[in-house]
């Protein structure tokens, strides 16, 4: 019975209408006028539908006039029965009385329906539309980035991805935290409520379809698991792990991370150094910071580079990569780029009309 239990309870055994809640797609906002105008005209749609139906077949419907049914008499039989009027032992049938039903009558309970259910349709209605995206979206989806964890290391790595010109639908964010994930859905990002621990979560969040991994978990402990378990599925994307005690960074590259940032190190560098040289560690905030000032960046060689020394380069050249290896600007592999080369420079960010 236990066994049948976690084997329900896995997401990727799930359809993907069951998923709504815990994938969310993010929606645009429109206001409660939009909402209600779009309604509206949706209605009188639907009513211009019918009308046209009940006029074109109006010789087989039957008016206790006897006179034949005119295009008045289809626009009332339309109206009353689009609303669920039904008929009563007090009908109009004069013109005026029966325009008089149709342009204010009708309107109202039109205005009553919208009130009184117009909550409860838009639920249901929401739900089958975040049901018809997830399952579009997981169909979709690939070479997006997933960010697991979004604390502070999580939405700063958001922010620099969102810099580099990715699309906010092409990252998905993985938390337990409600209100984490309610700020990254305002962001326009997709997310997936639940354990990055977990296989069926990474699954669910496209893993192993995505490009790039991000891992910002809080304990050392769950970022080497979130690590070996994202390897394991996706063998070949840029996998990049937070650690906070440098003594774990072996744990996090033999799990499988092509690169790991010690946050508690780093951190200490940078207050040891403002010590005695806060106007360097301005200038480290800047260069790490993509969305103003100065970026590191990365580019390919241009055909006309090949060849030529990064040290007179028109960019401040930092590095060169080449294959998988990153060689320093003062290393003597660097000494000449070559062809397939990337280059790792300084990037200017902010105008300098912008600049204060």
């Amino acid at each position: 019975m236990i066994r049948r239990l976690q084997a329900t309870d896995r997401l990727t055994d799930r359809p993907d209408h069951s998923l709504v809640g815990v994938i969310r797609i993010p929606e645009g906002t429109v206001s409660p006028i939009t909402s209600i105008v779009r309604r509206v005209i949706g209605a009188l749609l639907a009513l211009a539908a019918a009308v046209v139906i009940v006029y074109l077949d109006r010789d087989g419907y039957r008016d206790v006039n006897g006179d034949g049914l005119s295009l008045l008499d289809a626009i009332y039989y339309a109206t009353v029965s689009l609303s669920t009027t039904g008929y009563g032992d007090i009908t109009p049938f004069s013109p005026s009385a029966r325009l008089i039903n149709v342009l204010v009558i009708t309107p109202l309970r039109v205005l009553f329906l919208i009130v009184l259910v117009g909550t409860t349709l838009a639920v249901l209605t929401e739900r089958s539309r975040q049901a018809f995206k997830i399952q579009v979206w997981r169909k979709k989806v690939r070479d997006h980035v997933v960010v697991i964890g979004f604390g502070t290391k999580g939405r700063s790595a958001v922010s620099a991805v969102l810099t580099d010109g990715m699309k906010p639908s092409q990252i998905v964010v993985v938390d337990t935290d409600q209100n984490s994930l309610d700020a990254a859905s305002a962001l326009g990002l997709v997310t997936v409520h639940g354990s990055g621990t977990r296989s069926d979560v990474l699954r669910v969040a496209g893993v192993d379809r995505a490009r790039a991994v991000v891992v910002a978990a809080n304990r050392d402990d769950s970022a080497v698991l979130i690590t070996l378990t994202a390897r394991e599925m996706a063998p070949k994307a840029q996998i990049v792990s937070a650690v906070r005690e440098a003594e774990n960074v072996h744990l996090l590259r033999q799990s499988g991370a092509d690169s790991v940032v010690v946050s508690s190190e780093t951190a200490g560098r940078l207050l040891g150094m403002a010590t005695h040289t806060p106007n360097v560690v301005d200038m480290v905030e800047d260069l790490i910071t993509p969305d103003s000032g100065l970026a590191i960046a990365e580019r390919d060689v241009e055909p006309d580079e090949i060849g030529g020394s990064p040290r007179h380069m028109a960019d401040i050249v930092l590095g060169v990569v080449r294959g998988k290896k990153l060689y320093r600007v003062d290393s003597a592999e660097a000494d000449a780029v070559e062809a397939g080369d990337r280059l790792l420079y300084v990037r200017k960010v902010t105008p300098p009309a912008e600049e204060s």
